[in-house]
């Protein structure tokens, strides 16, 4: 991938002497969905797949940007100076984002750069490419200035830029599980304060499986925002009648107790998914130091139920995988990942059901959708790193 990514540069710029080649991954999120911006905990893992960079200083202020993705694109060309999101930057949004995310912390680029990306996360499959993308802008940009920031600050630095330049209200999982990916581990993390300890994640006999669906909706930007919205109006209703800061400090108990405070029905489902997912996840990681698989693969299972029926971010494509893989022999779970309204399933299926899983997924899928999906069996990876 590295020669790759130099063959392109050398062909592009003239020379790919002094360059430098970065790479951060993808994540998929176990069970945890949603609950990142209420205060929850989520319990992602980096992939080995992601996005790669190949960078070169240059001697003035302007930004040459490539990606072996978006080829008839061409070369798109911007400055350091007057950095603002726009239609025609496309992609480049990004990374200029996160440029733009440090340069108002005070970390300001000297000279400009000249860069060719190259990303092998299947676009629209809600494996994060975008935070990817961003974290792999930020660890660039620490190596090559010599800034001095922590992974979980660019982590915070690529959130901050997705939420204020690009315009997506997310929360800090997708960047946190690429900044912070440990090879053969899960990160459980407290969205509320940050805490976090890794799990291991050796999973014996079976193997994480994530099927594309190879669909993506054009409203998941829009009904994202507008779930978090309706989070934010729920928490402040229920704040009325009970002290607390966040969806994620409620107990089940405490949630059917003053769950009448909050004045809409739905907004009632948004927040009871909130609550119920983030105990969950705590139940789920338990089960997993436990060496529960079981346990663990039934409340992923009830993790896609809450999406689909009180979240409502799941699609009919994404129901038809799961219900499924529900069906095959060897499935110790399935349900959804990522924001939603297309996208990815992640399951857990033991070794000797996996191509079965292909078969009879596959063909019910074609069947019932008239879609293809595709399946990847994923490793578990390390954060960003310079190759």
């Amino acid at each position: 991938m590295k020669e790759k990514l130099l063959e392109k540069f050398r062909e592009l710029y003239g020379s790919a002497e002094g360059v430098s080649v970065y790479f951060a991954p993808g994540r998929v999120n176990m069970i945890g969905e949603h609950t990142d911006y209420n205060g929850g905990h989520v319990f992602p893992c980096a992939l080995t797949i992601g996005t790669y960079m190949a960078v070169k200083k240059r001697q003035d202020r302007k930004l040459r940007f490539y990606s072996m993705n978006f080829e008839k694109l061409g070369v798109l060309e911007s400055a350091i100076d007057g950095i603002e999101p726009e239609d025609a930057a496309e992609w480049t949004n990004y990374p200029k984002g996160v440029m733009w995310a440090f340069a108002g912390r005070g970390f300001l680029m000297d000279c400009g750069l000249d860069m060719v990306i190259y990303g092998n996360i299947p676009a629209g499959s809600g494996l994060s490419s975008s935070a990817s993308l961003e974290v792999v802008t930020g660890f660039m940009l620490k190596e090559q200035y010599g800034f001095a920031v922590s992974n979980i600050d660019i982590a915070l630095i690529g959130q901050y830029s997705e939420n204020n330049f690009n315009g997506m209200n997310c929360g800090i999982m997708d960047q946190f599980a690429s900044a912070m990916g440990k090879k053969d581990h899960a990160i459980f993390l407290n969205t509320a304060d940050l805490s976090y300890e890794y799990a291991p994640l050796v999973l014996d006999g079976a193997k994480i499986l994530i099927t594309n669906s190879n669909v993506k909706h054009k409203l998941v930007d829009s009904k994202y925002n507008e779930r978090r919205s309706e989070s934010e109006t729920a928490l402040q209703e229920l704040q009325e009648v009970i002290g607390i800061k966040t969806l994620g400090d409620l107990s089940e108990e405490q949630f059917d107790t003053y769950q009448s405070a909050i004045k809409d029905e739905i907004r009632r489902k948004r927040a009871k998914h909130a609550v119920y997912e983030n105990r969950r996840t705590i139940r789920a990681v338990e089960a997993l130091k436990n060496n529960d698989i079981a346990l663990f693969g039934e409340l992923m299972n009830a993790s896609h139920v809450s999406l689909r029926d009180d979240y409502e971010v799941s699609c009919e494509e994404i129901d038809v995988l799961v219900d499924e893989a529900w069906k095959v022999d060897g499935v110790i779970g399935s349900r959804i990942t990522g924001g939603g309204f297309g996208g990815c399933t992640v399951s857990i299926v033991k070794d000797e059901a996996i191509d079965a899983f292909r078969q009879q997924v596959g063909a019910a899928y074609t069947e019932r959708t008239g879609n293809t999906a595709d399946f990847y069996v994923v490793d578990i990876g390390d954060g960003p790193s310079v190759l």
